[in-house]
């Protein structure tokens, strides 16, 4: 019997890009023939090659909510990729296009919207992406991670399901993490986490407050590409990462406590996992402002403290990270009662 066809896209971000490989773990590789389309540089080529799924890069320009000249010349970059997805899709005759986002997926999805391919797409955050709302009005389907996302998208074909994560950081052994670390039980675990491209306000505050942290806790630095910083290499109870991969879900099963930013796919794993959070978004002046919204959603449920960047400085951090450890009970309990259905299940049924 012939394989089915699916290809996936998005990118920009890991963000954008782990959601899909989570699914494309899941999918029975014996039934299906699975493509990547994202762009020639992005994060997704370096992170779709690693798990070996063949990967196709096509010219995208950046959207923009604001006017700069460079958004009449990324016309042109997102015309040229619509034309270079066409001819991929044309050649690979999936029977669907399943998107994760970022400014990448809006030529896949206009070619395979030409060449009448059904097209799903997932939204991670509260308020919907530039990408994703241009992507919309093409999709068969599509998916939302929260409750209050769903009214920005049509009704009729828009479900609900919460975020897809990946099953192996279920597989974590907190033992292989200390390990790995050369840490122990003594100190709990604190795990900050900037995002794919690091998080330079975070990663200042964090080592500027360097002693009085690693005296509370064993610190673990995520600080992104090329953010390393050789002075502190042999600090005591700090260990730095521009980024780990097969490493991760045994050092979060091993972690007590994480920073991060506000990306949703992120905090839906931490929550999964029921570790309490300190979330510091992206500021408005960043950001549309999506990552604000996902912190305060969260603050709310009782699963995180958010810190706004504006707010950030080494007390505000070392009292709000007190502030987690004396209730770290609560925020557990919280996490545990979380309604959350299981959204790469629902995926995978869905697509198959």
């Amino acid at each position: 019997m012939a394989k089915k066809r699916i290809v996936f896209t998005g990118g920009g971000s890991a963000g954008h890009v782990t959601p899909n490989i989570a699914i494309i773990n899941e999918l029975n590789k014996s039934e299906w023939e699975i493509s990547y389309i994202g762009s020639k540089k992005g994060i997704e080529k370096e992170l779709i090659e690693k798990q070996g799924i063949p990967y196709f890069g096509i010219s995208s320009g950046k959207l923009r909510r604001y006017f700069d000249f460079e958004n009449v010349i990324d016309v042109f970059k997102v015309l040229r990729g619509c034309f270079e997805a066409r001819r991929i899709l044309k050649k690979l005759k999936p029977q669907l296009v399943f998107s994760k986002g970022g400014f990448v997926s809006v030529p896949v999805i206009l070619a395979a919207k030409s060449l009448s391919i059904p097209i799903y797409i997932h939204e991670s955050d509260i308020t919907p992406g530039l990408a994703n709302k241009i992507s919309q009005r093409f999709a068969t389907r599509i998916y939302t991670s929260f409750e209050e996302a769903a009214k920005f998208f049509p009704k009729n074909k828009t479900k609900t399901i919460g975020s897809p994560i990946r099953k192996e950081l279920f597989n974590g052994s907190a033992q292989k993490g200390l390990d790995f670390l050369g840490y122990t039980q003594k100190l709990p675990i604190l795990t900050i986490m900037g995002g794919s491209l690091g998080a330079k306000k975070i990663n200042d505050k964090v080592r500027g407050a360097i002693s009085e942290l690693t005296s509370k806790y064993q610190i673990v630095h995520l600080c992104g590409k090329g953010n390393l910083d050789e002075s502190l290499l042999h600090q005591k109870n700090y260990k730095q990462f521009e980024y780990l991969h097969g490493e991760l879900a045994d050092i979060l099963t091993a972690t007590n406590f994480v920073i991060t930013r506000g990306g949703s796919n992120s905090i839906f794993e931490f929550l999964a996992l029921n570790i309490p959070m300190i979330i510091i978004p992206l500021s408005r002046n960043q950001s549309r402002g999506d990552q604000i919204l996902n912190g305060k959603s969260f603050e709310k449920n009782g699963y995180a403290i958010m810190l706004e960047e504006e707010n950030l400085d080494d007390r505000k951090l070392l009292d709000d990270l007190d502030k987690l450890a004396q209730n770290q009970e609560s925020f557990k309990k919280a996490m545990k009662l979380a309604q959350q259905s299981n959204a790469l299940d629902v995926l995978v049924k869905e697509i198959n």
